[in-house]
This record gives structure tokens, sequence and C-alpha cells, in this order.
């Protein structure tokens, strides 16, 4: 007998399957029938028809995420995907990148974007419509078959966004009550009150642009790969490259422009101190944009020069084949020991490897199939031929993501070959040494190209031109390394900021001859003039970064602290007691709460010479205190024009959150006064003053009250208040404990002042003497509000995002030039 589960609302959920099923179905009736109007050019219904599987594709993914979004936006946690990822408390904007927060919501981004880029290609693609739009489809089918959640013979294909949570989790085990009351299982959606919420680390505002900026880079690197497949199957060789070019260099700019939004969201929100770790996730993302770089510029020295052909072809397959193979490492749960940031194992490792092998030996059978006919040339190219190095810089390139593959995929290596070898202890280190050496050449072939023209160059002009600017480079590399203090760095690092500094002087000649009409050339300078800034910005940054949180106190840590942290990069401040940390003073001042999130509030001043103030700011750090993951913490940082003062907490007392109100009576308030030390009783009269360990009080009046808290005073009670002036760390504070008086019976109702670590009561009446009984309640020295936080200087990081806005810029400028080349085909 079926049960009837109570409260659930089934429609979206079932709405959103029918969608997955159509999406996928559409997407390979369009494959199909674009397969046949590739083989039977003269029968136009079979475009026809692989248009209207493309629209109805394009509509059911909008479907999907449709129903999805309505089951988080209106917290129905009967389905496990908005159970697991979303809550109550979290802002809508949070909610809204909750959407893409697992697995199904960022493949259905993916499935989105392609979607969106397929109806663009019907209306782009032109002669290239059926072939092109063949392959896409076919990865589009791919694609909804990670959302569809069924069973065949036994084995699931996909993970469904609606699934139920009653379905994804046994609720009779998690909760026995169920298995022996039926009626309480048919209602055990009362039970369910809220989500799990997001990951802490994932609630920042970069976190709703920085996915779908990178899954529209990751969707649109299928473009010039299904171009690349369609030029070999219909056997125009030559003509897909002018038409891939402005897609591949779209492609660059969206998927790069994603990663270095990742990067900002790490510098941002994470307490690694920094933009990049070579974290085996970064690896993943970056890898196939480096290939595609490569790809682009050789799809140029083709273009020009009719060289390069089938290194062009490699190229573009590898781009997108990449793409997959991080998906698959990030997805498969191959480097859940090795990354923080990948997804676990959500039961499709084998479906993600077939999606890798297919595109994989799509590519190498379409390649072999037409190898003979692939235009090939005899020729040598000149070595003074600025295509002959942009094709070295290429190779350099796809040698700097070889080693990226290897190393990253040590995890891969060892499931398949079962061996158990490690990967790098210090992979900042391993990675930053490796890596630099390839950005030299990069940085310098960026340069002097600019020299060299296509087919050949007047080889002493060329060498007299890039022997005086490499000259100029090094006379202002010098004093910069200098008052940087970059000159400390080794030698490799100091020749990646000589070589971007030849890289900017060389392709600003090149923005000069542009301004006396040579505008088509614009483009690539600028965007390598980006590039060469971001790399100085991210050396410097880097390299010189230093840790001002220098720990000189007697104060020590345990060793759980110790095992993440370095106590002598951490400073211990209590409340209120200003401590000297390099050029300023800070001084821990107070808490503020938006739950979940904490805030400390750190006050940062800096004196001159003569002990005045000459700069005086407030930083936020904020963390949460999670069930599952301990203390999360999210940094604060001070933007200076060439400068960041990067802020956050590793540890503290104050993480719970305060008390209701904190003015409670009766049995509530003796456990409160558990709290504080013994306390200590005083008659004093008005004026009279009070000294405590963090300052002093005096007794300001006393006065009738009319209200005390939500108690409705009687003609027969009498209620007075002692208006109370405390003054602590050389701030002033107000409070009114209260003294009442009830059908013979006395109470009093105490105020605390956290901030001076004390509460207060008004205890007792002495008429005779004219006097009234306060009595102080202090935090013990071992209570006392304390955080412990670690700061960093980051010069000159500003660099590294001016450097990524104007590639970005470069890049759209090349987009235009190259999209006004291509012809009516």
């Amino acid at each position: 007998m079926e049960i009837a589960f109570k409260g659930e609302h089934l429609l979206p959920g079932h709405l959103g399957q029918f969608f997955t099923i159509l999406a996928f179905g559409s997407a390979l009736f369009a494959a199909i029938s674009y397969y046949f109007a590739t083989t039977n050019p003269t029968d136009t219904s079979w475009k026809r028809l692989g248009r209207i599987g493309t629209l109805v594709n394009a509509v059911s993914v909008v479907g999907i995420g449709a129903c999805l979004f309505y089951i988080i936006i209106n917290h129905l946690f009967e389905y496990y995907y908005a159970w697991q990822h979303s809550s109550r408390a979290l802002p809508t904007h949070y909610i809204i990148s909750s959407f893409w927060d697992g697995q199904e919501g960022s493949f259905w981004l993916w499935n989105f974007w392609q979607a969106v880029l397929s109806c663009i290609l019907l209306w782009r693609a032109k002669s290239w419509e059926s072939s092109v739009m063949a392959v896409i489809s076919v990865s589009q089918a791919i694609l909804a078959t990670f959302l569809i959640g069924v069973e065949i013979f036994g084995s699931r294909i996909g993970s469904s966004p609606f699934i139920l949570l009653r379905e994804a989790v046994d609720l009779k085990i998690q909760a026995p009550a169920f298995a022996a009351n039926p009626e309480l299982y048919q209602n055990y959606l009362t039970y369910i009150k809220d989500g799990n919420g997001m990951n802490p680390l994932l609630q920042n505002y970069w976190m709703v642009i920085h996915p779908p900026t990178l899954f529209l880079g990751f969707a649109s690197m299928v473009v010039p790969f299904a171009y690349a497949i369609a030029g070999l199957w219909t056997k125009r060789y030559k003509d897909w490259v002018l038409s891939a070019i402005p897609y591949a260099l779209f492609a660059t700019m969206i998927l790069g422009t994603g990663i270095i939004m990742g990067a900002f969201w790490a510098y941002e929100s994470l307490t690694f101190g920094g933009f990049w770790a070579w974290d085996p996730v970064e690896n993943a993302s970056i890898i196939p944009w480096l290939i595609l770089v490569a790809a682009v510029h050789v799809m140029i020295v083709y273009k020009n020069t009719g060289h390069s052909y089938v290194t062009t072809l490699i190229l573009v397959v590898s781009s997108f084949v990449l793409v997959l193979y991080a998906s698959f490492l990030t997805r498969s749960g191959v480097l859940g020991e090795t990354s923080v940031h990948a997804f676990t194992d959500a039961g499709m490792f084998w479906h993600l490897v077939f999606d890798v092998v297919f595109f994989l030996v799509l590519g190498v059978v379409m390649i072999a199939l037409r190898w003979k006919d692939l235009p090939k040339t005899t020729k040598d190219e000149e070595t003074y031929s600025r295509e002959f190095w942009m094709f070295v810089g290429s190779i350099f390139l796809c040698l700097s993501c070889f080693h990226m593959v290897v190393v990253t995929s040590i995890p891969v290596w060892n499931a398949i070959f079962g061996t158990k070898l490690a990967p790098p202890t210090d992979p900042i280190k391993h990675y930053n040494t490796i890596q630099a050496s390839f950005a030299v050449v990069v940085t310098l072939l960026t340069g002097f190209t600019q020299f060299l023209k296509y087919k050949k160059t007047d080889s002493s002009k060329f060498f007299v031109s890039t022997l005086v600017y490499l000259v100029i480079a090094a006379l202002i590399a010098t004093p910069i390394a200098y008052f940087t203090g970059a000159n400390k760095l080794n030698t490799v690092f100091l020749l990646i900021i000589m070589g971007g500094i030849y890289s900017v002087l060389a392709n600003g000649k090149v923005m000069i001859d542009a301004l006396k009409g040579k505008l088509k050339l614009v483009g690539s300078a600028v965007a390598h003039i980006g590039f060469a800034v971001m790399l100085i910005g991210a050396v410097i940054s880097a390299g010189t970064s230093k840790v001002i949180s220098v720990n000189d106190s007697d104060e020590h840590y345990d060793k759980d602290f110790a095992k993440v942290n370095n106590p002598r990069e951490n400073i211990f401040l209590y409340k209120n007691t200003p401590i000297k940390m390099g050029d300023y003073t800070v001084t821990y001042v107070g808490d503020s709460i938006a739950a979940p999130d904490h805030f400390f509030k750190v006050d940062y001043k800096r004196f001159d010479a003569t002990g005045k103030i000459v700069e005086e700011f407030m930083l936020m750090p904020n963390s949460q205190a999670n069930a599952k993951m301990g203390l999360i913490s999210s940094p604060d940082t001070r933007h200076y024009l060439f400068s960041d003062l990067y802020t956050h907490v590793t540890m503290a007392n104050t993480i719970t959150l305060p008390d209701e109100g904190g003015e409670q009576a009766g049995h509530n308030e003796i456990n409160d006064d558990k709290k504080y030390e013994a306390p200590l009783t005083y008659e004093v009269a008005v004026g009279d003053t009070i000294r405590f360990r963090e300052g002093y009080l005096t007794l300001g009046s006393i006065g009738r009250v009319d209200k005390i808290q939500d108690i409705e005073l009687k003609a027969t009670d009498v209620a007075i208040g002692a208006k109370l002036n405390i003054v602590s760390n050389g701030k002033q504070y107000a409070a009114e404990p209260i003294y009442m008086i009830r059908n013979n019976n006395a109470f009093d109702f105490s105020r605390k002042v956290d901030d001076a670590g004390i509460k207060l009561r008004f205890s007792k009446v002495l008429p005779q003497q004219n006097k009234v009984e306060i009595t102080v309640f202090q935090q013990p020295e071992s209570a006392k509000p304390y955080l412990v936080m670690r700061a960093i200087q980051f010069p000159f990081v500003n660099l590294l995002w001016a450097g990524t806005i104007i590639m970005v810029i470069g890049i759209i400028l090349s987009i235009f030039r190259r999209n006004k080349e291509i012809k009516t085909v």
C-alpha cells in the first residue's frame, strides 16, 4: 500500500522532471536532424527539424531552471536539493547562489549557457549551422543525462535535482519513531523546519556571479570545438578557422574572467591569505584556458600564413576535452582528499569518464580519418617571423599546462595504476617555481613578437629594437624591484617583472602605431599589456606580502591551534585593550551579529611622531560557528591605491550568540550570575563613585520609573531606577537597574554593560542613610572577550585586478576585429 504523504508539493518536481526528459529528447532529436541535414544538404526539412529540436531544448532547459528555482525560493524542503543547499535564513541573493551550490544546479547552469549559445548559432552560423549544431546538440544531450537521475538495468544515470528528501534519505533510519508510527511518517514534513543551508565559505556576493561566468566560459568552449569537428566532417578544412576565431576569443575572455572572479572570491572570502593557492580545482579551471589561449594564437598564425594547421586542430580539440576532464576531476570525487573545493562522488564517476572519452575519441577519430587530406606545409617558417615565435609561445603555454595536468592528476594516476604517489607537500612553492619559468618566456615572447612581421623580418632591425627595449625594461624594473621589496625575491620572479615591463613597452609601441591608423592591431596589444600587468601585480603582491600581526606577547596558543595556524603570525586582542601592530594600533571594540554571521569590530589607528591620529578606520572580519566545519572566518580588507590591508579572525571566545535582551529576573538571573565573579556590594549616595577593574561608575540620580520592560505597573507598585554613568576603557555608557516593590515583595532588574564586562543590580534602598545599595558583578579575566587575528599587507595587488580588466578589454577589441573579417559563408 502506497503511503500518502501530507504537505508535499509534487507538481513542480514532476514538471521539472518532465522538462529534464524533454531536454534530453529534444537535444537528441536536434542532433539526429542536424546529422541528416549535414549529410543531405539539399533536403532543407532536416534543418528545420533541427531548429525545432534546438528551440524546444532551450525552452526545456529554462523550464528545468524555473521549476528548481520555484522549489528553492519557496523553501520546499520535501525536495532533497532545496533541503541540502538552502535555508530560510539565507538572504535572497544567497538563495539564488544556492541554485548552483550543488552538482545538479551547476550542470543545469552549463546546460543553460550551451542552450543560449545554440540559439545564437541558429542566427549566426549560416552555412555552418547543420554540422556545428549537430556536434553541440550531442553535447547538450549528454549534459542533459547528468540531470535525468533514472535507473536503467540497475545503474543510475545522472542525478535529478527533483528527487524527494524521503527518497534520498532513509527517514525511518534517521528517525526511528517514523518506522514505529506510520502516521508520524506521513506527516514527516511537519518536522522539517529548515534546510541545511549553504556552505559558509560560499556565502559571498562573488559566488552569485562567479559560477555563472565560469560556466558560460565552459559552455562556450564547445563552439570552436564544434567548428573544428564540422570542418573535418564536411572537408572544409580551412574555412572553419576564420569562423571559429571570434568564438574562441569569446571563450578565452569569459573563462579567464570567471577564473579571476574565483581568485577575487578567494582573496575576499577565504583565509589562506592570497588569491591563488594552486588548489587542484583552481588548476583544473585554468588548464583548458591556457590551451585555448595557445590555440587562439596558433589559429591566427594559420589564418595569416597557412602554417600549423594540424597544431591548431589538436589544440582546439584538446581545449574542449580538457574542460570535460576538469569537470571529471572536480565532480568525480577523485580529488576529495587533495582539494577543499571538489565535489564528493555523487555516483557519476563512470558517467563523467564517458563524457570525456566520447569527445576525445570523436576528435581523434575525425582527425585520423581526414589525416591524409589535412592541409600541411612543406616549407619551414622563417625564424625571424612573428608566426614562428607565436607558435613557440603556444608550445610553452602547452608545456605549462602539461605540468599542471600531470601533477594535478596524481590521484587519477594512483587510481589507474594502483600507485601511491603523493602530491607536492608544498604545492604553492612547487607550482610557483616551475610555472614562473614558463611565465618568464611567455612575457618575453608577448613583447618581442611585436617587433616581428608576419612571414619575414629584417633580423638586424629586429635585434636593435629588441635590445633597446630590453635595456629600458631592465632600467625600469630595477628601481621598481627595489622600492617594492621584490629585489629580495628569487631571480626568476625578478625576470617576470622585467619581462612584464618589456611586454608593456613593446605592446605600448603598437598602441602608439594604432594612433597612426593601424587600429586592427590594438586589441592584441591591449590584451598583452593587461596580461603583463596582471603577472607583475601577482608577483609583487604575493611575493612581497607581509604578515604584520606578529605575536610578540606572552600569549600562547594550544596545539590544535598551532596545527592549522602559525602562532607567530596571530595576535591576541582583549576587548577594549589597544595593541601595537606594525604601523597601526588596533583595538577589538565590539561585536555585531547578523545571523549567522558574527562580525568583530576592530579599530585601526595610525599615529604620527607627535602622537596625533593621522588615520583611523574600522575593519569588520566575520565568522560563523558551523556545526560541521567549526569556525569559518571571512576576512575584511582595507583597500588603498597601492596596497591592501587584509584581516581575518582565527579564534574568538565571543562567537556564540548573546542572550536575547540580557535582562532577566528570577531563577534565570541566578543562573546568569554564575558567569561572573563573586559580586561586590556598595552603599552609595547620588554623586558617589564605584571603581571596578575596567573603569568606574557614578550614581547620577534616583527616580521613579513608569514601566519595566513588558510589566504593567499597578497603582500600589513602587519602582525606582538608579541612573548610572559608566566609564570604561575611555568610553562612556549609561545603565539604569531598577528596584521594585510589589505586595511587600522586593524585585530588582539588572542591567548589563557587556563592553565594560559588568552587570549591575539595584539591590536595596537605605532610606535612613539616604543611600542605595548597588551590587556589581564583574566578568572574570578568563571570560573577558578576546579574539585572535591575522593581518597581511598586499602591496600593489590592484595591478593584478587592473591587468585583468585591461586584458578583457583587449580581447573584446580583438573579437570585434575578427568578426569584421568573417565573410558571409
